[in-house]
C-alpha cells in the first residue's frame, strides 16, 4: 500500500484534497471561531430519485388519483389520507412529527423543482446537481466545494461530510473532513496510533504540497475525534451510536452545535428508487419516510439554538413518473420537491409554480414538469442565509443566471 492510499483509508485526506497536490494546496491553523452564530447549511441528498408527488400530495388533482390506483396518498380527512398543508397540498402521513415545524413555519417546499437537463439516469443526474452544472460532464468539483472558496474562511473543520468517502458534491480545491457513518464514526484508526501518526509526522515534515495537505488534514481529523469523543461519553455512557441516518443525524448536529467552526456540511440517504411495490400511506416508501423524518427532527433538536442560524437542504436527482407502472411503483421522471428547514425560512408555504399534472402539463407527457430550477433554491439559500453576495452565485454555479425567490 503507497503513502497516498494509506492516508485515504485512513480518512485523513478525502478525495478532494488529492485531487488539488499542487500549487492550490495551503496550511490552516487551528483558529477559534470569530463568529460564535455563524449560518450554517446542511444539505441532506435522498439518492435514488424520492417520489415527491408521494412526499408532497397534490390531493386537489384528480389525475394524480386516476393515474396511480394503488400507490396514491389518500385525500386529507380520510383514513391514513394526507395531512392538509394549504388547501391544495397534503404531507405524507409518515412524515407527521414534521408538521409541527411547518406550522412554526421553519419548513417550506419548492414544489415541480429540479434541473433542466432531461437525464433519466442516476448516475448523471445526481452528478448534474452535485456539480451545479447540469448536462455538463467534465467539471471537476462539486458546487459546495467552490462555495467554500467563496466564504474564504479557512479552518480545520469548516465543512463536514458523514461517510465513508468524500462525496461529489464536495470535490475541489478546500479539503473537507469526513465523519465515518454509523458505527464506525468514532473509531480510533491505524493513523491514530501515536507511533503510526509520529512516523507520518516526519514523513510529511516539510513545505511541499503534499506535506502541507497532510497537515491540515491530520488537524482535521483530530478536531472531529475530540468532538466524537465528547459526544459518545455524554451519549449511552459512552457505548457507539448504532447505525442509521437518524444517529447519524443526531451526531452531526451535536457536533455543530458544540463546534461554530463547522458551517457547511452534508449526509445522504440511500433507497429511494421505488419502482417495485412503492406503497402508499404504509409501505416501503412509508417506512423510509418514517425514518427520514425521524432524521430530520434529530437535526433540528440536536442543533438546539443553533438551528435558528441553520438552513437544512433536502434534495434529490429528479422525481418519478406520474403513472404508476405495472409493479405497483414508479419510474425515473423528471420535477420533484425540494425541502427547506430552519431559522429564517419563510415557512409554512409550498413554494413554485405548479402547472398541474394532466397530460398536457406533464414534461414529455409523463413526468412532473420543472418550473423552478434548483440552483434558484440553493442561490437564494445562499445569497440570504450564508450572506454569498449575488454576483459571486457564478463562481459557484457556472453560466448560470437565476433569480432570487422569496422563501428566505
Amino acid at each position: 500500500m503507497n503513502r497516498r492510499q494509506f492516508l485515504i483509508q485512513s480518512s485523513l485526506f478525502s478525495a478532494s484534497s488529492l485531487i488539488t497536490i499542487g500549487t492550490h494546496c495551503w496550511t490552516v491553523p487551528v483558529i477559534a471561531a470569530r463568529n460564535p452564530n455563524p449560518q450554517r447549511l446542511i444539505v441532506v441528498f435522498l439518492r435514488g430519485a424520492i417520489d415527491g408527488l408521494s412526499v408532497v400530495v397534490p390531493y386537489q388533482e384528480p389525475t394524480y388519483y386516476t393515474d396511480r390506483p394503488t400507490i396514491a396518498i389518500p385525500k386529507p380527512g380520510q383514513p391514513n389520507g394526507a395531512l392538509d398543508l394549504d388547501g391544495k397540498f397534503g404531507l405524507h402521513p409518515a412524515l407527521a412529527p414534521l408538521l409541527p415545524l411547518w406550522q412554526q413555519k421553519s419548513l417550506a417546499f419548492v414544489h415541480a423543482c429540479g434541473s433542466n437537463d432531461e437525464t433519466r439516469s442516476h448516475f448523471d443526474a445526481q452528478d448534474y446537481l452535485e456539480s451545479g452544472t447540469p448536462g455538463v460532464k467534465n467539471t471537476k468539483d462539486g458546487w459546495m466545494n467552490r462555495l467554500l472558496g467563496v466564504l474564504s474562511d479557512k479552518n480545520p473543520i469548516q465543512s463536514v461530510s458523514v461517510g465513508a468517502t468524500t462525496p461529489r458534491i464536495l470535490l475541489g480545491k478546500r479539503a473537507v473532513a469526513n465523519l465515518a457513518s454509523g458505527r464506525n464514526a468514532g473509531s480510533r484508526q491505524q493513523i491514530d496510533k501515536p507511533q503510526i501518526a509520529s512516523a507520518f509526522d516526519r514523513m510529511y515534515g516539510n513545505n511541499d504540497a503534499l506535506s502541507q495537505t497532510y497537515r491540515e488534514a491530520r488537524v482535521a481529523r483530530t478536531e472531529l475525534l475530540k468532538d466524537l469523543e465528547a459526544e459518545m461519553k455524554m451519549a449511552n455512557n459512552g457505548a457507539i451510536l448504532p447505525n442509521g441516518f437518524p444517529d447519524d443525524a443526531q451526531r452531526l448536529a451535536r457536533l455543530m452545535a458544540r463546534d461554530p467552526r463547522i458551517q457547511v456540511s452534508f449526509l445522504a440517504v440511500g433507497g429511494w428508487d421505488t419502482h417495485i411495490n412503492q406503497g402508499a400511506a404504509q409501505g416501503q416508501l412509508a417506512r423510509n419516510l418514517e425514518q427520514l423524518g425521524k432524521g430530520l427532527i434529530a437535526l433540528q433538536t440536536g442543533l438546539g439554538a443553533a438551528y435558528q442560524n441553520t438552513t437544512i437542504v433536502v434534495m434529490s436527482e429528479f422525481g418519478r413518473t406520474v403513472k404508476e407502472n405495472g409493479n405497483r411503483g414508479t419510474d425515473h421522471g423528471h420535477g420533484n420537491v425540494m425541502w427547506l428547514l430552519g431559522g429564517g425560512i419563510r415557512g409554512g408555504t409550498v413554494y413554485g409554480k405548479w402547472t398541474g399534472l394532466e397530460p398536457a402539463q406533464r414534461y414529455q407527457g409523463r413526468d412532473l414538469a420543472v418550473t423552478t430550477d434548483f440552483r434558484d433554491v440553493l442561490g437564494t439559500v445562499l445569497n440570504r442565509k450564508l450572506a454569498v453576495d449575488a454576483s459571486k452565485l457564478p463562481q459557484i454555479f457556472p453560466k448560470y443566471t437565476g433569480q432570487i425567490l422569496n422563501f428566505a
